[in-house]
Formats: structure tokens, C-alpha cells, sequence
């Protein structure tokens, strides 16, 4: 199930990895309808490490929700299991460096501006992170001044070609909102 209010998308899934990179489209959607482009590799990478986590550590089943939650400066990202068993963020110096796996929450860690676990009922958990959207939203002066120097034009806006008889061609533009 997929859900898309204003600032709330919610996927429930099972964290298979078919099912991983499906969820990383549809976050990556999402921020781009949300105008948060800048975000989308982070976010895609954390909602990766967390659901890979679920995927190699979860049990009694693989079932999870994941949502994304745009708020006023900050986008949360959290992952909802059925395992009440608490993560365990590994030292860097006590992974073997050949290992292929143990780094998933430090990378985590490292890219987000905050991260954490809660208990979610009796039985479960939430793991989380957050990304600050308040970098993104500040479009810089140049950006500014780019869009008025030359104003896009409206979808299905076409000029008179050069011979006067015709229009010239619009643009292709996407379907897709955002």
C-alpha cells in the first residue's frame, strides 16, 4: 500500500530485494514531487541501509512500513519492523575491513544530521533518520536570477515558426508531476 498526502508518503512492503529497489524509486519520486531533488541520494541510500537491515536481521517475517515525512526545516525517513531487537551501531575499528557487512548504521550515521531507534509496541521497532531540507530550499542568488533572465514556458505553449504558417514545436515535457 502506497499512500501520498501533502507531506507523508507511507510504503508497506516486504524488505525483499526486488522489493528494495522498488521503495528507492518510489522515495526518489516523492522528493522530486516535493522539489527536494538535492536529498534524493542520501535518502535513497539511508531507506537502502535501514530496509537491508530489516531484510538480513528482521524476524519473525520481513514486513515492513517505511515513510517519509516532510516536516517544517528537516525530512524524516523511518523504517517500522516487527523485530524488537535493537540495532547495534558497530565500531568502525572492529569491522574487518574485507567485511561485507557491519556499516550500514555508521554510513547512516554519516550522511544524516541525526538517526535513532525506538521501540514501537511490544513487539518492533523504528529506525530512523533525518535530512535537513532547509540547505535545499534556498535557492542560491545566481539560481534566482537564471529564472528571470528566461522564464520557462507553460506546458503545451508553443511560438510562431519562422515562416509564419505553422507553430513551431513545444518542448517535451513529462507527465509527471514535479
Amino acid at each position: 500500500m502506497i499512500s501520498y498526502p501533502n507531506r507523508h508518503c507511507t510504503v508497506e512492503l516486504q524488505a525483499l530485494p526486488s522489493r528494495i529497489g522498488q521503495v528507492r524509486r518510489i522515495v526518489s519520486a516523492q522528493l522530486r514531487y516535493w522539489h527536494l531533488d538535492a536529498l534524493i541520494d542520501r535518502a535513497s541510500l539511508g531507506v537502502t541501509e535501514l530496509l537491508s537491515n530489516v531484510h538480513r536481521h528482521a524476524q519473525p517475517d520481513k514486513t515492513c512500513t517505511v515513510e517519509i515525512e516532510l516536516l517544517l526545516d528537516r525530512l524524516m525517513v523511518s523504517v517500522h519492523d516487527h523485530d524488537p531487537r535493537m540495532p547495534v551501531l558497530e565500531d568502525p575499528q572492529d569491522i574487518a575491513p574485507l567485511a561485507t557487512c557491519g556499516r550500514g548504521l555508521a554510513m547512516v550515521a554519516a550522511m544524516s544530521e541525526s538517526w535513532g531507534v525506538r521501540p514501537d509496541g511490544e513487539s518492533g521497532k523504528v529506525v530512523w533518520f533525518t535530512l535537513p531540507t532547509s540547505v535545499v530550499a534556498t535557492p542560491s542568488p545566481r539560481a534566482r536570477r537564471a529564472v528571470h533572465e528566461k522564464p520557462a514556458r507553460r506546458f503545451a505553449e508553443v511560438g510562431p515558426s519562422a515562416d509564419g504558417l505553422r507553430p513551431d514545436h513545444a518542448p517535451a515535457r513529462s507527465a509527471v508531476a514535479g
